[in-house]
């Protein structure tokens, strides 16, 4: 990647978190770049559409990038695919249900559907690349991949804290492991308290037969309602779903197969199959 590039991905990728606008001065220095050489930078970017000057000198996103990341997902057909089961779960279940997409070594949320009527609602952001050794969602893909494999995952991405996400989350590898060997002899993941205090999260992989997970199904909401007696018993519901949108998803270029590929680690060899797929809990 040339070095100009580099620090133009650097500032929309910061630029993310500061909707507001941040000054030239704080992204200069955050991002350990020059002022001039960032304010060349900025100004390109706002040449070509994708950042604005705000009324007091700030710079922000404009709409352009959300716009490409819409069209993106909405050409790739996964919504359509996607969203009527996820409907479907969410009624059943009267919480939160979420689908991830597999992009190289992270998760992303890309749908969602809203089952609680009333109530504490659980309802993150979209979008997000989820903390995989803390979610539910990260659990349920770490465990259908060779457990070397899962550990670099989770090496170059970093434990998530307890002080940062739930008071449960594992803050070893050994710890996250154990946990691994749990969701496995069930065949989903069951979190409570581990990506935020006060909430449970379970999740199973989206994937077909001798080939690697392309998504992960999730329901997630507060733990003093989705409770794990609750979560064991919306297994086989959650499974099932998961399974169809195994068998349907290859109408998707997001769901047809794992996004792999170079995705920020060029030189890296993709996982081997999975050694079987999920089934309906009994």
């Amino acid at each position: 990647m040339s070095g100009a590039l580099e620090k133009s991905l650097a500032i929309l990728e910061y630029l993310v978190d500061h909707p507001d606008g941040v000054s030239l001065g704080q992204i200069a220095t955050e991002l350990n770049q020059l002022r001039s050489g960032c304010h060349r930078t900025l100004q390109e970017l706002v040449r070509f559409g994708y950042v604005r000057q705000t009324p007091r000198g700030d710079y922000a996103l404009t709409t352009r990038l959300p716009a490409m990341g819409l069209n993106f997902i909405g050409k790739s057909g996964v919504v359509d695919i996607a969203q009527p089961v996820i409907d479907r779960l969410a009624r059943s279940t009267e919480e939160l249900v979420r689908l991830a997409i597999v992009d190289g070594e992270r998760l992303t949320l890309i749908a969602k559907a809203q089952g609680a009527r009333s109530g504490l609602l659980y309802d993150p952001d979209m979008g997000i690349d989820l903390r995989l050794s803390c979610s539910a969602a990260g659990h349920a893909w770490l465990m259908t991949l060779p457990e070397d494999l899962a550990i670099g995952h989770v090496s170059r991405q970093g434990l998530g804290t307890p002080r940062n996400f739930g008071p449960n989350a594992p803050t070893s590898v050994r710890a996250l492991l154990k946990m691994l060997d749990e969701h496995r002899k069930r065949g989903f993941s069951i979190i409570q308290d581990v990506y935020a205090p006060g909430m449970s999260s379970m999740a199973a992989p989206v994937q077909r037969q001798g080939e690697a997970a392309t998504g992960v199904l999730v329901i997630a909401g507060p733990s003093l309602r989705l409770s794990t007696a609750k979560m064991n018993r919306f297994g086989p519901a959650l499974l099932a779903a998961a399974n169809e949108l195994a068998a349907t998803g290859a109408a998707s270029p997001l769901l047809k197969s794992a996004n792999l590929g170079t995705w920020g680690n060029v030189g890296d060899k993709p996982p081997p199959p999975a050694r079987k797929t999920v089934r309906a809990a009994r």
